[in-house]
């Protein structure tokens, strides 16, 4: 597939409805890697189901986590996957193998894990009710520092390259931080209308360009430009590109993100499962795309080379593409498309052996194109490259490899050969003995799991995610029922003996 081709010339945002991904259990958040073929999604039974997004089929499932997945995240070249469960542990992945390279247990809820965007050896943790965790892969961490010690509901994101790291409070103030020695660049406060301030509940940024968006608690979506708040330093007041918002209904917003070429913005809604598409450089709302009435969304995200949503809902992954309408007449421009049978006039020369004036005018385009086609040098899809690279990375995993599973397999196909005498067979059973008497199997490794240790954070906070009320209160149900059904037991016996009595 040529990704050159895949530029249109009209609108590059999705129109209607493409099917959906089930992973059979509830999916929770979802994670395109660096080129778009992959798609990681996390469950609710703790597992991580990778699809292939070109065939539309799963590719892997790593049994990941027990408790439910609450964030995902890529390593640049795809090779690696962070996931954070909410049992409070960030876990990094070998996609190839399936097996856990890494664990990281923390004292409190995690709320959002990334990679940084050049340095597969670094990732940051943004803890409940606790400042931002800059983590390396040998263990060692760093605290981001705080503007105010008392506000400790902190979101950070990494810059698009990776050398900032901003944070953002519940009093609305954003910080910019060096993500060498967090040493403090540019800070400012976002303030609503009047001199109020709204609590910052993400930030995102474009895989293409220097901007980046906030989501605030005031339903308004403000877009910055990075060099700008950079260049006013601290305590600047920037103005923001855009402020994107919903107008009629005032809508709470669950999740926002930049396309693939910053161009446009989604963000999903908070009480329903409706996605609104506005075009970043002009401001307009281009498109709604509305899923199923009562359906509450959880996350939304972008393919980063095409026109393409994945939005989470009720468990399930709903893609969001364009129509892809057949018009044949674009490839070739005497090719006519007819409505209905047309009888065809034929010329007089059209079957003749040899046309003379079809050999000339072959004949001069054969002069003209005498030109040397280079068909050896491959150039760099521009679509996989950044604007600071020339070349792509030759190490990034685009695609899993698929083992076929075999459930039952037939007997002649696993049948001995005649030429394998009894001997064998015997030195073949004593050499697999010794491997069923050995209860741990030899593919599974042990995983070191780093506890981290961070002094102030919270011990007794629950992940948002988990809500507690509902499983006490089934719990109760399910443990009255037995109890009532024991006792009706007895019951219908003594009914029974006195029937019989009378």
């Amino acid at each position: 597939m040529n990704l050159e081709l895949l530029e249109s010339f009209g609108q590059n945002y999705p129109e209607d409805f493409d099917g959906t991904l089930d992973c059979i259990s509830i999916a929770i958040t979802c994670a395109f890697n660096r080129q778009g073929t992959l798609l990681a999604v996390g469950c609710n039974d703790g597992r991580i189901v990778i699809w292939d997004f070109l065939t539309r089929g799963i590719a892997k499932i790593i049994s990941a986590h027990v408790h439910p997945v609450c964030s995902l995240s890529w390593s640049r070249n795809g090779k690696k996957l962070l996931s954070a469960a909410t049992d409070n542990t960030a876990s990094i992945w070998d996609i190839v193998t399936a097996e856990c390279d890494k664990s990281f247990r923390f004292p409190s809820p995690i709320l959002k894990v990334q990679f940084h965007p050049r340095d597969s050896k670094q990732f940051l943790v943004c803890p409940m009710k606790h400042p931002a965790v800059l983590m390396n892969i040998s263990g060692d961490h760093r605290v981001v520092p705080l503007d105010d010690d008392s506000d400790l509901n902190i979101v950070a994101s990494y810059d698009r390259r990776g050398k900032h790291i901003y944070t953002g409070n519940a009093k609305g103030r954003i910080l910019v931080f060096t993500s060498t020695d967090l040493e403090l660049k540019a800070s400012f406060r976002v303030t609503t209308g009047t001199l109020n301030t709204t609590a910052i509940k993400s930030i995102e940024f474009a895989r293409r360009g220097d901007c980046f968006l906030v989501n605030s608690a005031d339903r308004i979506i403000r877009v910055y430009e990075s060099g700008e708040v950079l260049a006013c330093s601290k305590d600047g007041e920037p103005e923001p590109i855009q402020k994107l918002q919903d107008l009629v209904n005032k809508l709470l917003w669950k999740k926002c993100c930049f396309s693939g070429d910053g161009e446009f913005i989604v963000a999903g809604s908070a009480r329903q499962h409706s996605l609104y598409i506005w075009e970043k450089s002009v401001g307009n709302l281009v498109k709604i795309l509305h899923g199923t009435k009562g359906e509450l969304l959880l996350d939304v995200v972008w393919h980063p080379v095409r026109p393409i949503i994945a939005s989470i809902s009720s468990g399930l992954v709903s893609i969001w593409a364009q129509n892809q309408v057949e018009n044949w007449s674009a490839f070739a421009p005497d090719f006519k498309e007819l409505d209905e049978n047309v009888e065809y006039e034929e010329r007089e020369s059209e079957f003749d052996i040899e046309d003379e004036d079809k050999e000339k005018e072959e004949t001069k385009g054969m002069e003209e194109e005498d030109s040397e086609v280079d068909v050896t040098t491959i150039e760099p899809i521009q679509a996989f490259v950044s604007s600071d690279e020339d070349e792509e990375d030759q190490d990034a995993v685009l695609y899993l490899p698929v083992s076929p599973d075999i459930e039952e397999p037939e007997e002649s196909a696993w049948a001995i050969p005649p030429e394998v005498t009894e001997d064998t067979q015997t030195q073949e059973k004593k050499r697999s003995q010794p491997h069923t008497d050995n209860t741990p199997s030899p593919k599974k490794k042990k995983v070191k799991t780093y506890e981290v240790d961070l002094p102030d954070a919270p011990l007794d906070e629950i992940h948002p995610l988990l809500n507690v009320k509902k499983p006490n209160e089934k719990g109760q149900k399910k443990s009255s029922r037995p109890k009532q059904a024991k006792s009706s037991k007895p019951d219908k016996s003594k009914s029974k003996g006195r029937l019989d009595d009378s």
